[in-house]
């Protein structure tokens, strides 16, 4: 009998440390970027209302109220000695044929790298995605920085898990060089994503901290 789905809310180094060895078959890890600021989401509810001052899809309007607001301090001095024991502890969990995606940014992304390297092995690093938008302020004083990267690892490269046929495919940039056929199923996607963020005002924004 299959184990019913859980979520488990608590400190995942805490809770990772109560998961037996080789259980878990995915990990994916967004954990906060070091960005020296102190980051805060309200939680919001809408509704629908003619005179509210938020406007969504197709110009309706409604009333925002808000719930309630969590933060934290995204400053760690030493954050490879917040993120090992972490990144220790989700290597043991996985399963033999288990694999980890690890979400970061510019700013820590390649000292991960080589913790992660040092962790599962150079020889199960499988992809560095590339996950690139184009939202929010605009730095002129350097290139500004529109992308995240998002590092897949195996526990054991030669028995991971990618199922290539479920991954939504995107449109050809010339489909009439390709054919009727393959045009419409679409090319498999590479490694470079281009994605938009969760727009602050989605509904998918649901007020937990580091979304």
């Amino acid at each position: 009998m299959t184990e019913p789905s859980r979520v488990i809310h608590g400190d995942n180094l805490e809770v990772l440390a109560t998961i037996p060895d080789g259980t878990v078959n995915l990990i994916y890890i967004d954990p906060p970027f070091n960005t020296g600021r102190r980051q805060t989401r309200q939680q919001v509810r809408t509704t629908a209302s003619a005179t509210g001052s938020r406007v969504g899809f197709s110009g309706r309007t409604y009333d925002t109220e808000v719930l309630g607001s969590r933060s934290y301090a995204d400053t760690h001095d030493d954050f490879l000695a917040f993120i090992e024991p972490r990144l220790v502890e989700a290597h043991r969990v996985l399963a033999p044929t288990g694999s980890l995606y690890f979400h970061i940014d510019y700013r820590e992304a390649h000292y991960c790298k080589v913790l992660l390297d040092r962790i599962f092995g150079r020889a199960s690093f499988i992809n560095e995605i590339i996950w690139a938008y184009d939202y929010g302020a605009r730095t002129t004083k350097r290139w500004p920085a529109k992308h995240d990267t998002i590092f897949f690892y195996a526990k054991d490269p030669d028995q991971y898990t990618f199922n290539a046929d479920e991954v939504d495919r995107e449109p050809y940039m010339a489909p009439g060089l390709v054919g009727p056929e393959k045009a419409a199923r679409g090319k498999f996607p590479t490694d470079v994503w281009w994605h938009t963020i969760v727009s602050p005002t989605g509904k998918e924004k649901t007020g937990y901290p580091t979304q």
